[in-house]
């Protein structure tokens, strides 16, 4: 499966880039802290050696001894998963679900810093992420110069030109989430071009496409808002880099054009994933945009920079979103945060882990419905902006997902198809 390839040779590959980017910045850990510093970085390349070495060999699962606020929920999933019924009993990196031991290896590589200060602050996929950010610049030029040129003359569109600048920049946020530094295992994976100029080639490769209900969902909320009743967005992010600012680009769209109050930003507590955007990488690219020495991208920037002082945009993190559990279980572990959830209009999940977690990440019949695959999960009606790149995908026709498979065997892996997939809830 995708999934054993991935844990044999993809997370590896992760593994051995973290430790050269430890081993890259010792200079600079010695210059900061002194010896500690360097004493920090050789226990953490210790810690992770040990990591690849446990991963490589299928070794079991070890419960957290570290003492961060999340590792007693960790201990009890392991817990969970040893006493599966259907289960091998001992977890190993082999013998367990792929989401459940590709996240353990992402906690594991934060408890490596976290547990050696003075460098428990040092985000080691940063560099991967400024990367693509700066090598997607021209594509990032292209859509804040397209965007700034739309809000000159925003309050002059009608509901039907509005509808098709939504879905354009819809678009561009589905497949901006093809950059995505996990999937590559950190090799390059910017966005060279314009993204607006393909829009129209790639619309066949799009397999599920609720944008029309996404639209009739915000106008009728925006027609329905009171005085004391906000229109609420809220994104659940994925990637920092380019297909961040295609989010940051669809958020003040809604907002200019008043399908939206405000809107809500939810990134990463700790690193993840490689490219998962944390608060750092939220901050760093708007500030980036504002100094940039582009009138359009930096006009974006300073824009924003508005919107969050101003309230409209607020980013928030919280510690289930790098948990193990799928979604289904987050009114339980996460009670605070799936209440928040629900004084939303509507919630965009971004990407394919956010994917896996909604479904469960498991091998549904393709024509399993959406609904029923969220097992329940429904705090708010929601639509998930994702391009293939594992091995789960339900609500297509019946027959479509075979029909491509007979001519394309890795489809659902290669990043080449998306969904913009809508769930009006309960």
């Amino acid at each position: 499966s995708f999934a054993y390839f991935t844990i044999k040779d993809r997370l590896p590959q992760i593994l051995t880039r973290v430790i050269d980017t430890l081993h890259r910045h010792k200079n600079e850990f010695f210059e900061e802290h002194g010896e500690k510093g360097v004493e920090a970085e050789k226990r953490a390349i210790s810690f992770l050696s040990k990591l690849r070495n446990e991963l490589q060999t299928d070794k079991p699962v070890t419960p957290l001894e570290d003492e961060l606020p999340d590792a007693a929920l960790w201990n009890q999933y392991l817990d969970y998963q040893r006493n599966l019924p259907n289960g091998n009993g001992e977890p190993s990196w082999f013998q367990s679900p792929w989401l459940y031991v590709e996240c353990y290896m992402y906690r594991r590589i934060h408890a490596a810093l976290a547990q050696n200060p003075p460098i428990d602050n040092f985000d080691v996929f940063k560099e991967g992420k400024a990367q693509n950010f700066f090598e997607s610049q021209e594509a990032i030029i292209a859509l804040c110069t397209y965007f700034q040129e739309l809000l000159k003359n925003i309050k002059d569109l009608d509901e039907k030109q509005l509808q098709e600048e939504l879905f354009k920049l819809l678009q561009v946020s589905l497949w901006g989430n093809k950059c995505d530094l996990s999937f590559s295992a950190g090799e390059d994976s910017s966005q060279k071009s314009s993204p607006l100029q393909s829009l129209e080639n790639m619309v066949p490769y799009i397999l599920v496409n609720d944008m029309e209900k996404v639209w009739s969902l915000l106008v009728n909320a925006k027609k329905n808002r009171t005085e004391i009743s906000n229109v609420r967005v809220d994104i659940i992010l994925d990637n920092a880099g380019f297909e961040l600012v295609s989010d940051l680009v669809l958020a003040d769209f809604l907002l200019s054009s008043k399908l939206a109050d405000e809107v809500y930003f939810h990134g990463k507590s700790i690193p993840w994933y490689v490219s998962d955007t944390t608060k750092h990488d939220f901050n760093w690219t708007i500030k980036q945009l504002g100094s940039a020495n582009h009138m359009w991208m930096s006009r974006c920037g300073i824009n924003w920079e508005g919107n969050l002082k101003k309230g409209v945009w607020v980013f928030c993190d919280h510690m289930f979103w790098t948990l193990p559990h799928d979604f289904s279980s987050m009114s339980e572990i996460a009670p605070d945060l799936y209440a928040e959830l629900q004084k939303s209009n509507l919630l965009f999940f971004k990407g394919d882990l956010n994917y896996r977690k909604l479904t469960g990440d498991r091998k549904w019949e393709y024509s399993v419905p959406f609904h029923q695959a969220l097992n329940k999960f429904h705090p708010a009606p929601l639509c998930s902006l994702r391009t293939l790149k594992s091995d789960t995908q339900v609500g297509l026709k019946p027959g479509q997902g075979e029909q491509i498979q007979a001519s394309e065997p890795d489809w659902m892996v290669s990043g080449k198809y998306g969904v913009v997939q809508f769930d009006a809830g309960l």
